[in-house]
């Protein structure tokens, strides 16, 4: 499903934000990407969505090496990816409604089709009733469920998290993570980047944890990575 081979990126300026990390993540996982301020787990996340390309190894996603795709190709693969990012990046000038649709409008889907969808997003994690809000109006809890319905109303098979529950209270947090347990009891394949220590006791998860670059023997279940 997911596959680093002896990937390294570098910046401009020189800095090494990932030195030649490998792993295999299997269709239908749930991982948890750990590390400190700077370790390099965002711009893992961004290689997989192929928003940045590796200067060597390889990047597979269902055994596609997105690191060579053209631009042409990258909304297909994105089809594919729901990505939740830290900064939430909502339209503050839409309604929580077309802030859902719009991933939709990209694709072309029917207007029939997307308003099904964007309800069935909203209500899966608890904001059909809000529809008509503006984001401004919603607690950060809401505006991280937003931007989960936003990431999941493409039905994608791969989910991107970076650090979803940073900003949240415990409770909050807490919802956050039950809403992505759904998502992995159906098959969804989950990669979730967190230093939150609540959420890292959750039994069985496999860890991905990154020191300076640079991925650490990995490890499951409660307890720091």
């Amino acid at each position: 499903m997911i596959r680093f081979n002896q990937v390294s990126k570098r910046y401009p300026g020189g800095y090494e934000a990932l030195r030649n990390v490998s792993f295999d993540i299997a269709e239908g996982e749930m991982v948890f990407l750990t590390g400190h301020s700077g370790a390099g787990k965002s711009t893992l996340l961004k290689l997989v969505a192929a928003i940045e390309r590796p200067n060597s190894g390889s990047v597979l996603v269902n055994n596609q090496n997105v690191g060579v795709l053209k631009g042409g190709a990258l909304p297909y693969l994105r089809r594919n990816l729901g990505i939740i990012f830290q900064d939430h990046k909502l339209l503050f000038d839409r309604s929580v409604f077309d802030n859902v649709l719009l991933p939709l409008q990209i694709c072309g889907f029917d207007h029939r089709e997307s308003a099904k969808r964007v309800r069935a997003a909203l209500d899966k994690v608890g904001l059909l009733k809000r529809e008509k809000a503006n984001p401004i109006a919603l607690s950060g809890g809401e505006q991280q469920r937003l931007c989960i319905a936003r990431a999941i109303v493409n039905r994608p098979s791969i989910l991107l998290a970076d650090e979803p529950t940073g900003n949240l209270d415990a409770a909050y947090a807490q919802e956050i993570m039950d809403i992505f347990r759904s998502f992995h009891q159906v098959g969804v394949t989950l990669l979730i980047s967190t230093h939150d220590e609540s959420v890292l006791q959750d039994a069985g998860v496999r860890r991905l944890a990154l020191k300076q670059g640079e991925l650490q023997p990995t490890s499951t279940g409660s307890g720091p990575a």
